[in-house]
């Protein structure tokens, strides 16, 4: 995270803060299962192995959806080479929630939830180094223990300033999630709109800050 460049770390905030956003909404929509943290999708599966057959289906099948979600923004943007690579990505993202949009307003409810892992899946290949993700935008738990890492080498004499990009990360995440259930109770069509929308502005803006930095 502190190895990138202020502009790209924005960018990472804005997409942490749509993956809250978009989390909220496919978590209150699906009744309580999550679009983007697999985490507690695999402990929501566990559980239902032994208590719900018809949960722990639901649960495998958005896992499923998540991870085809990487592979295939990782093929798309590998084979697509008129832009900049996270310019694509990003705008295989905005495609894949304009999709659940579109889904939404036509009544398919599961196709939307559907189409909301598979983008959020698509979100973690944007900031790719070596074969590996360098900023997951859409969990938490390995950016909240690197702040607790920063937060101890600035204690122990290290730099004073580096835990506060992770901090910014997961608030940006938790104020996106926020700002979904909000949206979501105020009007569930509008909210995948606004989802989106968000999405679309950001290729752009991607397409600037990669025409002046490289990474």
């Amino acid at each position: 995270m502190i190895q990138y460049d202020t502009s790209f770390q924005r960018l990472a905030f804005c997409l942490a803060g749509l993956a809250g956003f978009v989390d909220a909404i496919g978590f209150l929509g699906s009744g309580g299962l999550f679009v983007s943290f697999m985490s507690g999708n695999s402990t929501r599966m566990a559980i239902g192995i032994t208590e719900a057959k018809t949960l722990a289906l639901a649960t495998a099948a958005l896992i499923g959806l998540f991870v085809a979600g990487v592979f295939l923004n990782i093929i798309v943007t590998a084979k697509i080479t008129v832009a900049h690579r996270k310019v694509v990505a990003i705008s295989g993202v905005a495609a894949l929630l304009l999709g659940a949009a579109c889904c939404k307003w036509t009544g398919s409810d599961v196709a939307a939830t559907g189409f909301l892992c598979v983008a959020m899946g698509a979100s973690n290949t944007i900031f790719r180094r070596d074969g590996d993700v360098s900023i997951g935008v859409t969990y938490m738990t390995g950016t909240l223990v690197k702040l607790g890492h920063r937060l101890a080498d600035a204690a122990l004499g290290g730099s004073r300033t580096a835990w506060i990009p992770y901090l910014l990360l997961w608030l940006a995440l938790v104020f996106g999630g926020i700002l979904g259930a909000t949206s979501y109770y105020w009007s569930q069509d509008a909210s995948l709109g606004f989802a989106a929308g968000f999405a679309l502005i950001l290729i752009p803006v991607t397409r600037r800050i990669t025409a002046t930095l490289k990474s």
